[in-house]
């Protein structure tokens, strides 16, 4: 019986798909009075994300598109500004497995040679700060953070979709929440 349990949750495991969840987590000032703000512009910071310019234009398109939903515009002379921070770690996992070894039953200890062998999975968790910011006290009034595992390999689509889907995660927790239009 546990051999059929263990079967069916190895089954289960391969069938998720490989893709993680973003991790979100956000903080804001309760005070702050999200519906005074209609425009919008990022910091220099921003527009210099360390990352390859493609990632970079995904990224600020995505926030863009999140922006727009909620009714707010990009200006030259903006309410508010958006400055974003990308920061990425390199993560390591070690997995042992032993094999073979002994047995205790009965009649004692009997056993052979056991050997452990240890795997190491490399990976990069990527985490995006978006922060909103009130130009005219120059204080932070949102912060949105959302980390993922990130497919290093991925193709120029699935990157797209990755940042889109990372942003608008981010952007769930942000107050002033998305314009319906019927």
């Amino acid at each position: 019986m546990k051999k059929i349990i263990l079967f069916v949750a190895v089954g289960l495991v391969l069938l998720i798909p490989s893709c993680s969840s973003v991790t979100v987590s956000y903080d804001y000032d309760k005070t702050a009075n999200f519906g005074a703000f209609k425009t919008y512009a990022y910091t220099p910071e921003a527009l210099s994300l360390p990352v390859g310019d493609l990632d970079r234009d995904r990224v600020l398109a995505a926030v863009d598109a999140e922006m727009a939903a909620r009714g707010f515009t990009k200006s030259d002379s903006p309410d508010a500004l958006i400055d974003l921070i990308i920061q990425a770690k390199e993560r390591v996992e070690a997995t042992a497995t032993n094999s073979g070894g002994g047995y205790y039953g009965r009649y004692g200890y009997g056993g052979g040679f056991s050997t452990t062998h240890i795997d190491y999975n490399q990976y990069v968790d990527g985490t995006l700060f978006i922060n909103f910011i009130d130009k005219s006290s120059e204080k932070m009034i949102w912060q949105g953070r959302g980390t993922k595992t990130i497919d290093e390999h991925a193709s120029p689509e699935k990157k797209e979709t990755n940042i889109k889907y990372a942003v608008k995660t981010i952007y769930a927790k942000f107050p002033v929440k998305p314009v319906t239009t019927k």
